[in-house]
């Protein structure tokens, strides 16, 4: 196959997974549709409550409504077009599509690993240090640390991407539904070494320092619950299980999709990358924003308050 340099104005990669969906296609874009819509709506009702409900304007929500935030930039990186494709039978992206859809998807996996190792150490503050943690965590402190987060993940990614625009491609067959880096490295036809390296070392530096930061967060936490009073402590517990289950699970979901390539030395088939990545980001997707909205007490009543008045205010006008 001839060279294709990254020209934005010529080259389309054709997404070989959407091949894979094709016999239920109808199907699989009813449900990605549903999911991003459901999906949404969730987290825009919990940013809504947290924003509306004074009592909730504390650190511990506002880095509630960074991760659902986020959740809402990648599950529409990945589940409109998703659904656009299947019900219009479309299997080819342009390149600067491609590089846009892998861009934000990737800048959601290591916004929420960040933001989730902002939260641990946030619940370790609040436990450990409970007369300080006003202090030690404000509001402002708060943002600031979303902030800084977005900064940092979007200038690194956006250094790897340049690197990934300068590459050479030797092919235009992507084995998934969605875009993403590695995707395109795989095409290049020549030493792909330097991007490697410096994907490598962001990728496990990032991985590395969190996994360190919740442990040890996890563990003075469990430590502290240990001595403190049982009222206090079953809700220091709760909230720590909370987030070790939301953690986990995108930590776990996150980390085999990100190694699927090197299963098998590579070769696993279209089918089975299309099952790993999809179903990996759609539960990286759907899970933290509806397990936070069910677990956390103060936010799920004021949320079942909301859709009721909600739904109230929508019965009276109907019989005005």
């Amino acid at each position: 196959m001839a060279n294709v340099s990254m020209d934005f104005n010529i080259q389309d990669f054709v997404l070989l997974g959407l091949n894979e969906m094709e016999q239920l296609r109808y199907l699989y874009a009813v449900i990605a549709l549903v999911i991003y819509l459901s999906t949404i709506s969730l987290c825009t009702l919990i940013i809504y409550v947290v924003w509306k409900e004074q009592s909730l304007h504390e650190p511990m929500y506002i880095f509630i409504c960074g991760l659902v935030g986020n959740v809402m930039v990648g599950s529409s990186a990945f589940l409109p077009k998703l659904a656009i494709d299947l019900f219009a039978g479309w299997t080819t992206i342009s390149l600067s599509k491609c590089l846009t859809q892998a861009y934000f998807i990737q800048t959601f996996f290591f916004v929420e690993i960040l933001t989730f190792t902002i939260m641990g150490f946030d619940r370790y503050l609040a436990v450990g240090f409970p007369l300080r943690y006003h202090s030690l965590m404000t509001n402002k402190k708060a943002i600031l640390s979303l902030t800084t987060i977005w900064s940092v993940i979007l200038l690194l990614l956006l250094i790897g991407f340049i690197m990934v625009v300068m590459l050479t491609l030797c092919g235009n067959s992507i084995y998934n539904v969605y875009c993403e880096t590695m995707s395109l490295t795989r095409l290049a036809c020549g030493s792909t070494f330097i991007y490697n390296v410096y994907g490598t070392t962001v990728t496990l530096l990032i991985i590395v320092s969190s996994l360190a930061i919740v442990v040890y967060c996890y563990i003075w936490t469990f430590i502290v619950c240990l001595k403190i009073s049982k009222e206090a402590s079953q809700k220091a517990i709760n909230t720590l299980v909370t987030h070790i289950i939301t953690y986990s699970t995108f930590m776990a979901t996150s980390l085999f999709i990100a190694f699927r390539y090197r299963l098998n030395g590579g070769s696993l088939s279209t089918a089975t990358h299309v099952i790993i990545s999809t179903a990996g980001l759609s539960v990286s997707i759907t899970v933290n924003p509806l397990i936070y909205g069910i677990r956390t007490e103060a936010l799920r009543a004021k949320m079942i308050h909301t859709l009721k008045e909600i739904i109230q205010k929508k019965t009276l006008s109907k019989f005005k």
